[in-house]
Order: C-alpha cells, then sequence, then structure tokens
C-alpha cells in the first residue's frame, strides 16, 4: 500500500475560477502588437520618479522630460535656462516655457536669495511630490495633531521644506504706477491696449491678462502721445528681457513705461500763426523752381537782372 505505481496517470488539476485560465484569453481581442517591457532591476544610478509626473495628463512631453532630468540631478547642480539650453537641443524659450509648465503644477519652485556679498540669485527647486504638502498621509492608528499644536514647520525627508506651503498665499503687490497722458483719447487708449495684446506674439513670456492690459494702457498711450511709433514702443518693451526668464511680465513692462518715458516733443507754433507755404512754381526765365502764390512769375534772380536792365 505503501509502493506509489508509477503506471497510474496523474490526478486532474482543478480548473482555475473565473477567467484566469491560462490558455484563456480575456474577453477583449488579443493584441499584437502594443508596448512591452523588458525590465532589469536597477542597482546603482537610478531616480524614482512617480507615474503622476511621467503620465501627467495636462504637461507636455517636454516639460515631463525636463521634470523627470531635473529630479536626477545631484544637489547644488545648474538648473538655469542657459545651462539647460546649452544641454538640449530645444531653444531657450521652449526651455523656458516647460520651466513654467512645471511651476504651474508643483513640480517646481524658483526663489531668490540674497548671498552674503549683497548679490541676488535665484534658486531653482524641484518637487517630486507636489500633492504631498496639500494631502499629508495620515498613519493608521495615530491621533491627527493640529498644525498649531506644532510650532515648528512641518519638514520632508532630509531637513527639506514641503514644496507647497499649507499657509494662507501672501497677497500680491499692486502693480508700479504708470504715466498717463495728457488727453486719454478713446482710440489713443484702443490702440495701446491692441498693441500690449500683441506682444505675447513677438515674446512668449509677454502674456498679459486683461487687468494687466487695463492697468499699463495709459502708459502706452502717454508713449504714443508723445510721437513714438508703435514699433518703437514694441522694441523698447520687448528688448533685453532678462534670460532666466519674466516672473511678472505685467510689472516689468510698468517700470520699463516709467523708467524709459522719452520727452514730450517740441513746442509748435498753431497753423495760423505759421508763414503761409506756397505752391512749387517754374520760373519763366531760367525755369528754376520756386515758391510763389501766382503762376506765371520770375524768380528773385530773374526779377533783380529785370530790374537793372531797366
Amino acid at each position: 500500500m505503501g509502493t506509489q505505481d508509477p503506471s497510474v496517470p496523474p490526478h486532474a488539476q482543478a480548473r482555475l475560477a473565473g477567467n484566469k485560465h491560462p490558455n484563456r484569453r480575456s474577453g477583449t481581442a488579443h493584441r499584437s502588437g502594443g508596448l512591452q517591457h523588458d525590465n532589469s532591476r536597477h542597482t546603482t544610478r537610478f531616480t524614482v520618479v512617480g507615474n503622476h509626473l511621467a503620465q501627467h495628463s495636462e504637461l507636455s512631453l517636454l516639460a515631463i522630460g525636463l521634470g523627470v532630468h531635473l529630479q536626477s540631478l545631484p544637489q547644488g547642480a545648474p538648473a538655469d535656462i542657459k545651462t539647460l539650453a546649452a544641454r538640449f537641443p530645444e531653444g531657450a524659450t521652449r526651455i523656458a516655457a516647460a520651466l513654467r509648465e512645471l511651476e504651474a503644477h508643483g513640480y517646481l519652485r524658483r526663489e531668490r536669495h540674497r548671498t552674503s556679498t549683497g548679490r541676488i540669485v535665484t534658486r531653482t527647486v524641484s518637487c517630486n511630490q507636489p500633492a504631498a504638502a496639500r494631502h499629508p498621509i495620515e498613519v493608521p492608528g495615530r491621533p491627527r495633531t493640529r498644525a498649531a499644536a506644532t510650532p515648528q514647520r512641518q519638514e520632508t525627508r532630509e531637513g527639506s521644506t514641503p514644496c507647497r506651503s499649507r499657509e494662507k498665499p501672501t497677497p500680491r503687490k499692486p502693480l508700479p504706477a504708470v504715466p498717463s497722458p495728457a488727453f486719454a483719447a478713446p482710440a489713443l487708449l484702443e490702440a495701446a491696449a491692441g498693441l500690449l495684446a500683441d506682444l505675447h506674439r513677438h515674446d512668449s513670456r509677454l502674456l498679459l491678462s486683461a487687468h494687466d492690459t487695463a492697468h499699463l494702457a495709459p502708459g502706452v498711450a502717454a508713449w504714443l502721445e508723445r510721437d513714438v511709433a508703435p514699433a518703437a514702443v514694441r522694441r523698447a518693451l520687448t528688448a533685453d528681457l532678462p534670460p532666466e526668464g519674466v516672473r511678472r511680465p505685467a510689472a516689468l513692462l510698468a517700470h520699463r513705461l516709467t523708467a524709459q518715458l522719452p520727452p514730450p516733443p517740441p513746442f509748435r507754433e498753431p497753423a495760423a500763426q505759421r508763414p503761409p507755404r506756397y505752391p512749387m512754381r517754374n520760373c519763366d526765365g531760367c525755369d528754376r523752381g520756386f515758391r510763389s502764390p501766382e503762376p506765371g512769375t520770375r524768380c528773385r534772380d530773374c526779377r533783380t537782372e529785370v530790374r537793372e536792365a531797366a
């Protein structure tokens, strides 16, 4: 009884429940193509990137790739637009737009700090989990404490502050004042508003809101009132922008409209006090052109010669 008979066929195995049979395909049509993964486990030189960034539905492909690259850089590595433009084939304009996308969705934060020598530098902070600051993870069984019970600011791993603070955002500073025209004609203000609305076509960083356009329109009208061509105004507002980007385009334009305001044009006499300007005519004696109120006359030299001959 203890000896097994090798000629006995093996017992049939129980069928898998549901639709999990290894030889049975799923209810959907079998796809021969599609992405296949050939993965190997990393042991050195790797970066953990969340799918919330790699599969973001609103970020562009350039912004996603740039966000992954920034998260892979070591601490203290340069991450300005000039360095990134020299590293990648994309230009500075596209890289600046991608950085603004990451900053808008919380994956990037740019801060200005003053060094011990008084120089102001821009510090770029890459955030790998922007939602961590908005939705803190609660541990089961641990009582939830209020923010007032912890006077110190909560910090993440390695002493770094969260990417998005839960404190109330500070109100934005008002825009600087701009010059006003002497006569605010509706047509002049409309032309100034059209010039401001068209600036983003010449530089994508100068995209203004309706509130900013209404604030800056009187300043542009003051330039146009002083006989400055619209092309010259546009050139003065868009030339020599900072390479690291513009945080508040409206504030920069307001400063330029005030600091670079040209002087008023020289005083011109009214048309009633100016001497009359006669049309050009040809002299009947020498056929030389001169101005005269009546046709069929001679120039000054010919009239002098006639008088001397007489």
